[in-house]
């Protein structure tokens, strides 16, 4: 492939949109949940850093974000809301817990001069990894870089997860969700999602949200998901279309000395992940032992991953899906509102320390 970007956009669409297939079909048939989003982010990092990239309009990309929101609000029902209300003490506590070593981790990276401060606490939050990724860039934060950090880790974390409940034969609950591609749907069920979405989206943007177009619409459809007034219609080809054009955007960006320093950083990446991922199980025996639900549960419930990718494995694996739902909710929605205010500390400290 050549070097420069002499090739015309026909051209680079069509490559961009082979190799999205290539590498998403390969994730895909290694049972990888973010599969679907890595690839297309893998293909456009490529072209990217070769001179061939495209350019993703903003409202493909706003509309994208509105659907991830709503995928991450069907996991939000009365059940889940019941889960935390009868277990708040224990959610609260095991939520704080988790977020507090993620930033932990966050500032010791930071400390050690490893990565930015912004960086390094937005790339070490402990769930919803593509929301973190856009929430850096709305923040202003060397967003690639936590890009690296977070979806290496949804890659580390589904493969331990899956490797796990393999292990414990776990495998066999319901199939996963973008599995049926073509399978029948709700007509009305998804025009009413699409309402939602762009209703949904169209707020958080008017009001100014990090990542509004995800926020919006994952705001407005968990109130009415818990409240039962609608059904969220998310077909697979639906999501995978939506997980490639968030991938792309976020791949398109990159550039060779971005990828040179992500090089560079990669083992302190995965040290920093395995840490993380290590401390967490640790956290799920707890909870085990204190709670009394089944140790699988535990695991995927304090699981360090994309809030999304977890919900994939939980939905193709043998467990309490709304507790493990309740508790990544619960603490997705701590790293939303805590990680602007834990990113801008650490960035102010770290000045201070190098004036």
């Amino acid at each position: 492939m050549a070097e420069s970007g002499a090739s015309s956009p026909a051209v680079r669409w069509t490559l961009l949109l082979a190799l999205s297939a290539a590498f998403g079909g390969v994730l895909e048939a290694l049972r990888l949940p973010a599969g679907l989003l890595l690839g297309p982010m893998i293909a456009a990092i490529l072209l990217a850093v070769r001179g061939q990239a495209v350019s993703v309009p903003g409202m493909p990309f706003q509309g994208a974000q509105a659907i991830v929101g709503l995928l991450v609000a069907r996991a939000f029902t009365a059940d889940t809301l019941h889960t935390v209300m009868a277990h708040w003490p224990l959610f609260l506590g095991t939520t704080i817990v988790t977020l507090s070593i993620g930033v932990g981790i966050g500032w010791l990276i930071a400390r050690l001069g490893w990565l930015p401060g912004s960086v390094a606490i937005w790339g070490c939050m402990p769930g919803g990894a593509a929301a973190m990724v856009l929430m850096a860039q709305s923040y202003g934060a060397e967003w690639r870089l936590v890009a690296v950090m977070t979806y290496s880790r949804v890659v580390c974390v589904a493969g331990a997860a899956s490797i796990v409940a393999a292990l414990v034969g776990a495998h066999g609950g319901p199939r996963n969700p973008i599995a049926d591609w073509l399978a029948p749907i709700d007509l009305m069920a998804f025009a009413l999602t699409l309402v939602i979405a762009t209703i949904g989206g169209w707020l958080g943007m008017r009001l100014k949200l990090p990542a509004g177009a995800m926020i919006g619409a994952m705001m407005l459809g968990t109130l009415l998901n818990i409240a039962g007034l609608v059904r969220l219609e998310l077909p697979g080809w639906l999501l995978a279309m939506s997980y490639a054009v968030v991938g792309w955007r976020i791949g398109l960006h990159f550039t060779r000395d971005i990828v040179t320093a992500a090089a560079r950083a990669l083992p302190r990446i995965l040290l920093s992940i395995a840490l993380l991922i290590g401390i967490s199980a640790a956290i799920g025996k707890l909870l085990a032992t204190f709670s009394g639900i089944d140790p699988l549960t535990a695991y995927l419930a304090t699981s360090p991953g994309g809030m999304d990718s977890v919900a994939i494995i939980a939905a193709s694996t043998k467990v309490d899906v709304p507790y493990v739902m309740a508790l990544q909710a619960l603490r997705f929605f701590a790293c939303l509102v805590a990680g602007p205010a834990l990113a801008r500390f650490a960035a102010k400290r770290q000045s201070e320390m190098l004036a």
